[in-house]
């Protein structure tokens, strides 16, 4: 099993890797490496134990231990790791109450909580940044306006305000920011904003930067207002827009202060504006960065001409155009451009876009067409939007390559569930097979909901695949990930077990007799079978009657699987004693079969591999039952044996040699186990002679 680097979800640097400095990504590499600040861990586990730790006030919120107070920069980013892991309630927000917490920057993306929370719980600070993207539509923009106003020190002082995809109720006309002075920042990307919104925001006298992009803003002569402070200003997909082209340039002209400029297209409105832009000669003489990415009739040569006219320009955005390809972009120092022509074009578009879904499509695009000629590892270019990189289902980048496993896993789930096109639902659950087995029980306890309804999503793709008696990818990737997800998760299992997945399971077996097939079905039986609550589900006549027969496959996996699950089924002999099947001939039968196995040591084409090996210690500590006994350690020792470094290390580390010891003294126990237990042990001694904190029989 693969151990993750970085538990953390929360991203480690928020600097994008320049791909043209750092071509094999030896920064990258070095990061990644190197251990999250003692601060971050710190902070991890205060999230992950706040309930614990935390009083609960009467009304059930909770309420910080009255000795502790943290300093502003801790707080800030407390709040925004409790955001970003999807743990900002009202509940665990009101330890913001008071004074312990001295927030500047409130950070409370996507978090759902009410508009009553939010004021009672952050507005009394002293706020100077508030990002608010894409909140639940509990907490709409005019309430999150009108709670920032109670406070007169944040309407004098709060200097950046993002509202990004957060909703508006459609009787709250007109929004009023009027009282917000502070305000240098205001983005209302994708909010139900209109051209009387922009007048009033017009008006604020501090405002520099501006993004209205795919608002319902028609007009916007309003700017005019705000011509002499205004130097940031971005309309990207500004679908509604009426004025003609005349009108638009009037208004751009008197932006005389404007150092960046967004008039991008999008793959749904692909304007001329940009084109007749670049005509203009009298028109932002201090601009510095243009951004004309979508846009149609865009050539080299007019963008050239526009940049020889405007030496300051450091760049220019011209993905999905037909510009960027002339020499000029490359020899240009200093100009950056985000375009499709090479690998450090792709590399600054997928940098600036990681939040524009079309933009990162027709990049990805373009990389993918570049990687045919690349023959390095590229960390760098790696690292930019890597999550959107799984779409390439590249199992090296999957198993190798460091990034956010949990937040892929989620992106990769919810793909799996709003998506019906096959070939995109075969990729996502290919992903997932693999993802799976990359996360940590407690990550995988993380994903909630979206597990739940990806566990339907699976098992209604093999029902209907096995309807169809069609064993392709698709299946065969569905049952994989069905596997990996129940592996050590009784949560999972449950989950599978409600959604009638025995049935479909044992539909599998009868249909397919291919030991791919089988294989996966049992090795995911086996998850649930260690499930004491849920192994007595398993002790029908039609699983024995079929675990019964594949014990004497040809195949070792599907004998050694199907072995598995009778060993944890025969465990407890209580639940025996209340139905027919006969659990003595079983053991027998498994006895038997062991017996004729190859050694330990031998190669299975299925992988087998453990993320702990307690569910292993019942079976070993039961000398009733050698048949069970001598199982546990013939799978062991096949996993020891193919990675000392992680299974005789992990077996050391849960307490299991003393397991092995009392096998290996007693004078009752089976001769073939107590010889598996010797060579076990001596491939311990082996590998690991310095660790001498683990005792030895």
């Amino acid at each position: 099993m693969v151990h993750l680097l970085h538990p953390s979800r929360v991203p480690r640097s928020l600097v994008p890797p320049d791909a043209r400095s750092d071509a094999q990504g030896w920064r990258v590499v070095q990061e990644e490496a190197s251990p999250y600040p003692l601060v971050s861990t710190c902070l991890n586990v205060l999230i992950a134990n706040l309930e614990k730790l935390c009083p609960e006030r009467p009304d059930g919120t909770l309420c910080l231990p009255e000795h502790w107070n943290f300093p502003q920069e801790v707080a800030d980013r407390f709040l925004g790791m409790l955001a970003w892991q999807g743990k900002l309630t009202d509940k665990t927000a009101s330890i913001f109450q008071g004074n312990q917490m001295n927030l500047k920057q409130v950070k409370i993306q996507k978090a759902k909580i009410s508009a009553t929370a939010f004021i009672k719980y952050f507005c009394h600070q002293k706020l100077t940044e508030v990002d608010a993207t894409a909140v639940h539509s509990d907490l709409p923009v005019p309430d999150i306006i009108r709670g920032l106003c109670s406070s007169s020190w944040i309407q004098q002082n709060l200097r950046c305000l993002l509202l990004d995809s957060t909703s508006v109720p459609p009787n709250s006309r007109p929004l009023s920011f009027g009282q917000l002075t502070g305000l240098r920042t205001l983005s209302v990307f994708n909010v139900c904003f209109h051209s009387e919104d922009l007048a009033n925001v017009a008006q604020l006298p501090n405002l520099e930067n501006l993004d209205i992009s795919n608002t319902q803003v028609t007009n916007i002569s309003a700017l005019l207002t705000c011509k002499d402070r205004l130097r940031s200003l971005t309309m990207h997909y500004l679908k509604c827009l009426t004025m003609t082209k005349p009108q638009v340039f009037a208004v751009i002209s008197e932006l005389k202060c404007l150092l960046h400029l967004d008039i991008s297209g999008h793959k749904q409105f692909r304007s001329d504006l940009a084109f007749h832009l670049l005509q203009q000669k009298d028109i932002l003489p201090n601009i510095v960065s243009l951004d004309i990415s979508g846009s149609s009739y865009i050539t080299d040569r007019a963008v050239e001409q526009f940049i020889q006219q405007r030496p300051a320009m450091q760049f220019v955005g011209l993905l999905a155009t037909d510009a960027g390809y002339s020499d000029f972009f490359t020899a240009k120092q200093g100009l950056k451009v985000a375009g499709g022509a090479n690998m450090s074009q792709i590399s600054e578009a997928l940098s600036r876009y990681r939040n524009r879904t079309c933009y990162v499509k027709e990049a990805l695009y373009r990389l993918f067409a570049e990687t045919f000629s690349v023959h390095v590892t590229m960390p760098a270019i790696l690292k930019l939007q890597k999550n959107c990189l799984l779409s390439l289902t590249n199992s090296r980048i999957l198993m190798d390559v460091p990034f956010d496993r949990l937040n892929a896993a989620r992106f990769v789930l919810g793909w799996l569930f709003r998506n019906e096109n096959p070939k995109v639902r075969t990729m996502a659950v290919s992903i997932v097979s693999i993802l799976a087995l990359q996360l940590s029980r407690e990550q995988v306890t993380q994903l909630h909901e979206d597990l739940f309804m990806a566990i339907k999503e699976l098992l209604a793709i093999v029902k209907q695949k096995t309807a169809e008696n069609l064993d392709d990818p698709t299946l065969l990737f569905s049952l994989k990930a069905l596997w990996n997800l129940t592996d050590e998760s009784p949560a999972t299992c449950k989950h599978v077990m409600e959604n009638q997945g025995l049935a479909i399971f044992i539909k599998v077996l009868e249909t397919f007799s291919e030991s791919t097939i089988q294989s996966k079905v049992l090795g995911l039986l086996s998850n649930i079978a260690e499930v004491r609550e849920l192994s007595t589900k398993l002790m029908t006549e039609d699983v024995v009657k079929h675990i019964s027969t594949l014990l004497h496959s040809k195949q070792i996996e599907v004998s050694y699987f199907a072995a598995g699950i009778i060993a944890h089924l025969t465990c407890d002999k209580q639940p025996w004693l209340l139905c027919d099947l006969r659990r003595s001939a079983l053991l027998r039968d498994l006895h038997a079969t062991i017996q004729k196995w190859p050694s330990s040591t031998c190669k299975m084409s299925a992988l087998v591999t453990y993320r702990s090996f307690k569910a292993f210690f019942p079976l070993l500590g039961n000398f009733s039952q050698p048949a069970a006994q001598l199982w546990a350690l013939w799978a062991m020792y096949h996993v020891c044996s193919k990675n000392p470094s992680v299974y005789c290390k992990m077996l050391a580390e849960e307490g299991g040699l003393q397991f092995l010891c009392d096998i290996q003294v007693d004078g009752q126990a089976n001769p073939q186990a107590q010889q598996i237990a010797v060579s076990i042990l001596q491939d311990f001694r082996m590998h690991f002679t310095s660790y001498r904190r683990f005792p030895l029989c």
